[in-house]
């Protein structure tokens, strides 16, 4: 199957998402919150800076037990362009 290619809203609401994530990490060691979600360090380091802008749901819900972050605040930052452009 070929993935079609992110739009970029999409782009914007990963580097929203990987924003929020590195904020809530705030002082803890990166590589301890990949472990405590079972994602790799650099995983993680993509994610955080965007560069990794559509983690899969599996990560994102692994990030969010690891630090104790709401899922639905996380879904909520992920959906906050879209809800502004159908408003």
């Amino acid at each position: 199957m070929v993935r079609l290619p992110l739009t970029p809203a999409q782009i914007d609401a990963g580097r929203r998402l990987g924003g929020a994530l590195r904020a809530a990490r705030a002082d803890r060691d990166l590589a301890e919150v990949a472990g405590a979600a079972g994602i790799s360090p650099e995983t993680l380091r993509k994610i955080e800076t965007g560069r990794l802008p559509s983690p899969a749901f599996g990560t994102v819900v692994a990030l969010s037990f690891a630090l104790d972050l709401p899922l639905q605040d996380l879904a909520d930052i992920w959906r906050a362009a879209g809800l502004a452009q159908s408003a």
